[in-house]
């Protein structure tokens, strides 16, 4: 396929994907179904953490401590209410991630909005660049400072598939799916497409990237490609991607 002809169908791919429909099935519907924008993005970020392995497995959890938060998970995190609904011991509570593991991630998301006031604001001062890469290692740094390895992952030692798309849920707009809520102080155009196993399929397919390796490298190759496609606006190859793979499985 010539690369205006992939570029076309990429962007057709990601008109016709990136829709409200997106969200059903999806952890980004989590966001939506919270009013405030503290609440979304408090929501949004605890989705993230666990937005990893079998969506029927994890949607679940999700949904149980949205509904913990009876709505107000900003509110829930800062009064440490979840130790109430999550018990500190050693039991699993999803895969990798045992109780006390969720209970000091919360606890180090406790201290932000206590300190912040909000993980934006939070953001906020921690990028004076506006650059997305700043906000990621900003995060990651916070949560590493306070003994949390791995539920939020740096660039520096990973793709950090959920913080790229924490990311892209707070900084795109206008879209049906994404929140914008960041997009006066983090620069859309510096967003990553989040890293899995099935975008590393579907850009190698089309040759966007070469080989099958996860690398922050190709994370990086994989975004200025999608860059050349939607100008300014790199993270919304992701739609297209998923696009295109839901495309070649009716295909089959």
């Amino acid at each position: 396929m010539e690369q205006q002809q992939l570029a076309e169908r990429l962007r057709t791919l990601a008109d016709r994907y990136e829709t409200p429909t997106f969200l059903d099935g999806d952890p980004s519907w989590f966001m939506h179904q919270v009013t405030e924008e503290k609440d979304k993005e408090t929501m949004g970020f605890i989705a993230s953490v666990l937005s990893y392995g079998s969506r029927r497995q994890f949607m679940p959890k999700i949904q149980y401590l949205l509904t913990a938060s009876e709505g107000e998970p900003w509110q829930w995190v800062r009064d440490k209410a979840y130790r109430d609904d999550i018990s500190d011991d050693d039991s699993c509570f999803y895969r990798l991630y045992t109780n006390r593991m969720m209970v000091g991630m919360l606890d180090a998301l406790c201290d932000m909005l206590t300190d912040y006031g909000t993980i934006g604001q939070f953001v906020r001062r921690s990028s004076p660049n506006g650059t997305a890469l700043e906000a990621l290692d900003a995060l990651s740094s916070f949560f590493r400072s306070r003994g949390i390895k791995g539920m939020v992952p740096s660039p520096a030692s990973s793709v950090a598939k959920r913080p790229c798309m924490y990311l892209r849920w707070m900084v795109r707009s206008p879209s049906p799916v994404d929140l914008g809520l960041w997009a006066d102080f983090i620069r859309k155009d510096t967003l990553y497409v989040p890293l899995d196993t099935h975008v590393i399929q579907m850009a190698s397919a089309l040759n966007l990237i070469t080989g099958r390796t996860a690398s922050w490298r190709t994370v990086v190759r994989l975004s200025e490609a999608m860059g050349e496609v939607f100008p300014g606006d790199p993270a919304r190859g992701d739609f297209a991607l998923f696009g295109y793979g839901v495309d070649a499985d009716k295909a089959l």
